[in-house]
């Protein structure tokens, strides 16, 4: 996966779905399926970051409108 500075919300949704789909077809090693764990749980991550900081906009925006 590229770097956090290119990758976008949407393509880190997309490789998780990927990586869900891989560890529920039973079809990767065990030591495999620990690599993709962990990019998973780091892609979960950058996507919870991303999810706060639109919060965060969101909020901000609204408070203006008052």
């Amino acid at each position: 996966m590229s770097n956090n500075n290119e990758m976008t919300f949407e393509s880190a949704i997309s490789r998780i779905e990927e990586i869900v789909a891989l560890l529920e077809g039973n079809q990767v090693t065990l030591n495999d399926s620990i690599k993709l764990f962990e990019e998973g749980t780091r892609l979960t991550s950058f996507c919870l970051e991303q999810l706060d900081n639109a919060k965060q906009k969101i909020t901000e925006l609204n408070k203006e409108q008052l």
